[in-house]
């Protein structure tokens, strides 16, 4: 199994796991988790011949507020630091809403976004199941709310113009509920396009990984 790996620019130190070889996926863990609960899911799409990259949250630095755009500008420098030019940018949850915020600002390195569940201003923290309990990271809490609260809406919300969107939700998550993929998707049907998973709740991306992978793999497949 990849080892997880440290990026520590500015004092930064952005963990992630790199594996695999192929288009690249990059995978970004809901708010206040790290990437292990994501792990079963990259090894299937590495199976199905993807490069995927899981990218965690920086530490916490004093006095240093954050911004969306600051999370974003992390996971491109992983992907400059791996060499890769552009890839997938995906992300469960408030993960997701970082995956969007790149692309909005950089477009031009991002294949498409990937959603698992779609974060709202109003989404919160879900009760992690008994299998994940190793996944909280509790120091990336705080931080990854700060940088939401210290972001305007949109600059996170919106879609980046011609960039397609896959949305990947469960049919009885509570917290991220089908509702908000439907209402991205009338928003854009142009380009948002949503796959739903027969159960697993919020955390489905963890406890039915094979679902997830499948529908990823139909839709890059395809497109």
């Amino acid at each position: 199994m990849a080892q997880t790996q440290v990026l520590d620019p500015g004092g930064r130190a952005i963990p992630y796991v790199d594996e695999g070889r192929g288009p690249a996926v990059v995978l970004i863990p809901g708010r206040g988790l790290n990437s292990a609960y994501l792990a079963t899911l990259a090894e299937m799409l590495t199976e199905a011949d993807h490069r995927v990259v899981r990218i965690g949250s920086r530490r916490p630095a004093p006095d240093a507020p954050l911004t969306m755009h600051d999370l974003a500008r992390d996971v491109v420098d992983v992907l400059d630091h791996l060499g890769i030019d552009d890839a997938w940018i995906g992300g469960h949850a408030f993960g997701g809403a970082v995956a969007r915020t790149v692309a909005l600002d950089h477009a031009d390195r991002v294949d498409g976004v990937l959603l698992l569940g779609v974060q709202t201003a109003t989404t919160g923290v879900a009760e992690l199941p008994a299998s994940l309990e190793g996944a909280r990271d509790a120091q990336a809490d705080a931080l990854q709310d700060a940088a939401l609260a210290a972001t305007v809406l949109q600059e996170w919300a919106g879609l980046a113009p011609h960039v397609p969107v896959l949305v990947i939700q469960s049919s009885d998550d509570a917290v991220t509920p089908p509702a908000n993929g439907e209402a991205l998707r009338d928003s854009a049907p142009d380009r948002v396009s949503v796959v739903a998973v027969d159960g697993g709740g919020h955390f489905f991306a963890g406890t039915h990984p094979g679902a997830a992978a499948w529908a990823i793999e139909d839709y890059l497949d395809w497109d």
